[in-house]
């Protein structure tokens, strides 16, 4: 059960990675082919959406049918085991956010490189004539 978070955490370790490189400056030449880059893997990518998705349903679903250990009957190694399978599933959750949000920044980064390309190129034809 646990290649899924594995899987999870090397994608938001690469998304952070790329945020940070399309965040820096850098000469136009090399931005441009970056930007190029990174929005030619963006769209295989997008599998870590729905895939994160099903992992917050799947921790949603175990802490609705988890078996509650907060009376005095338990036992200290019973209540530890509930507390950090809670830790776990909280950090599930933040893994899984924060996978959703990486990638909507890199969308969106390279999506405003873009554009100023675009309006770049633009503002260039209106000065020639």
């Amino acid at each position: 059960m646990a290649l899924q978070w594995m899987i999870i955490a090397y994608v938001v370790a690469a998304e952070a990675a790329i945020a940070v490189l399309l965040t820096l400056p850098s000469p136009k030449l090399l931005k441009t082919r970056l930007v190029s880059l990174v929005s030619l893997i963006l769209q295989p990518a997008l599998f870590i959406i729905p895939f994160t998705g099903f992992q917050l349903l799947d921790i949603y679903w175990k802490n609705e049918h988890r078996l509650m250990c907060t009376s005095d009957v338990c036992t200290a190694a019973e209540r530890d085991r509930y507390e950090k399978a809670i830790y776990k599933a909280q950090r599930n959750v933040v893994l899984c956010a924060s996978a959703c949000f990486l990638y909507w920044c890199i969308f969106r980064i390279c999506k405003y490189y873009k554009d100023i390309e675009r309006l770049e190129e633009l503002e260039k034809r209106y000065k020639e004539e």
